[in-house]
């Protein structure tokens, strides 16, 4: 089954009660059941149903096996946002004392998360770039995770899985990834050895900019050592479905951060049009980053270009598309407001994964509070522009920016 079949009949069919064409909105806090001995054993995981929208939803249910199975993976867990899945998806494993092996060039967000564990004990060893070579230099007795973003927003920087994969097993833990930026289009990541993925939904897998979101999908491959991760032993006996039987039963429905049903549903529909609206913005971000390396004044940086140092490791691991965001470096922050005010099909705001193209200047925003050095790993310089590129037409888009581009 291609890719664009398997997003509208893969581990999907009609509502079994109603024979509704898309999951209905269950827009509810709880379930009633026929008797008591029924609640309790869905409360105790011994019958299917649902009791709690907070601990499980067939709106969002529907949504999670969809994933998980485009995925490629055992199971998967919906989220109230991206940021609480990289958090969730870390602490179902981690305790104080841990290290985590991570990029110092992740979306700012996440690098302000990593110095928020600190407050709990967990420390981050951060590299320049997630490699090989710069795992094993730091692999330690303390070490629980790997943790990076398989594209980097917005440094844009390829990780090569399999190799980095490899390394983090060799050490005996579990390769986590960030794979909102690549989306299942461009790889599955489990394929090249990867252990858990993570996704803000609220991107390309929404695909409007209309709910926030997040996933934590598991492979079911690693096999977890119940003396190294102490908070698994409890969940053994579930096999491989212990990580992800860890996280319902425990962090992620303790702390709350469920999905809601509607965010859940406009997932869905979103979802039904990744193929189609990724094929698009792969085509226009490649064309207009070749269109602007002909013009003075600025430099393009997009992964598939064949001047990117990525470039090979784009056409192994992603099939020669490289993503839907590229960046635009203008020089000074004065030159790069003025490109940005001068685009008429752009809209300036924070996100990426939008139908339209979406633009902004990341030192002075998503990065405010990231140090030079940072701002620096992260690839961000005070003439940087992000541009998430949109649907609209390519040729419409080179005008664009070419008038822009010649005003500043």
């Amino acid at each position: 089954m291609d890719f664009n079949t398997a997003l509208l009949h893969q581990n999907f069919g009609s509502d079994r009660c109603s024979g509704s064409t898309l999951a209905p909105i269950y827009q509810v806090s709880a379930f009633s059941q026929d008797s008591a001995e029924k609640l309790e054993a869905v409360f105790n995981n011994k019958a299917p149903g649902f009791a709690y929208t907070r601990i499980a939803n067939p709106t969002n249910d529907s949504f999670e096996r969809r994933i998980a199975s485009l995925e490629k993976g055992i199971g998967a867990v919906a989220c109230s946002s991206g940021m609480a899945a990289v958090t969730i998806s870390l602490l179902n494993i981690l305790h104080a004392g841990d290290e985590v092996i991570a990029s110092a060039g992740l979306f700012g967000g996440t690098i302000d998360l990593f110095h928020d564990l600190e407050a709990f004990g967990i420390t981050t060893r951060f590299v320049t770039e997630v490699t090989a070579e710069s795992v094993r230099e730091q692999l330690n007795e303390k070490t629980k995770a790997v943790f990076t973003e398989l594209i980097g927003n917005p440094k844009l920087n390829v990780v090569d899985l399999k190799a980095v994969a490899d390394a983090a097993h060799e050490g005996g833990v579990p390769f986590i990834v960030d794979s909102t930026t690549a989306t299942p289009y461009l790889v599955h990541p489990f394929d090249f050895g990867a252990d858990i993925v993570v996704h803000s939904s609220s991107k390309y897998i929404n695909g409007s900019g209309s709910a926030i979101s997040g996933l934590i999908v598991d492979s079911g491959n690693f096999p977890w050592d119940y003396a190294r991760y102490k908070g698994l032993e409890e969940y053994r006996r579930f096999g491989k479905f212990a990580y992800i039987a860890k996280l319902r039963n425990g962090i992620w429905r303790n702390v709350g951060c469920c999905v809601a049903p509607a965010t859940s549903f406009l997932n869905s529909l979103g979802l039904e049009t990744l193929g189609l609206r990724m094929d698009r913005l792969c085509s226009n971000a490649l064309q207009l980053s070749e269109f602007l390396q002909g013009f003075d004044g600025v430099s393009v940086n997009y992964p598939a270009l064949k001047s990117s140092p990525y470039y090979d490791l784009v056409q192994k691991q992603l099939g020669g598309r490289g993503g839907a965001i590229l960046t635009i470096d203008a020089g000074t922050k004065e030159r790069a407001f003025k490109l940005i005010n001068g685009l008429k099909y752009a809209t300036i705001a924070t996100n990426i994964g939008d139908i339209r193209t979406l633009v902004i200047h990341p030192e002075s925003t998503i990065f405010t509070h990231s140090s030079k050095e940072q701002k620096e790993h992260a690839g961000i310089f005070e003439g940087t522009i992000r541009v998430s590129i949109g649907i609209e037409d390519i040729e419409d888009l080179k005008e664009d920016f070419e008038q822009a581009i010649k005003n500043i």
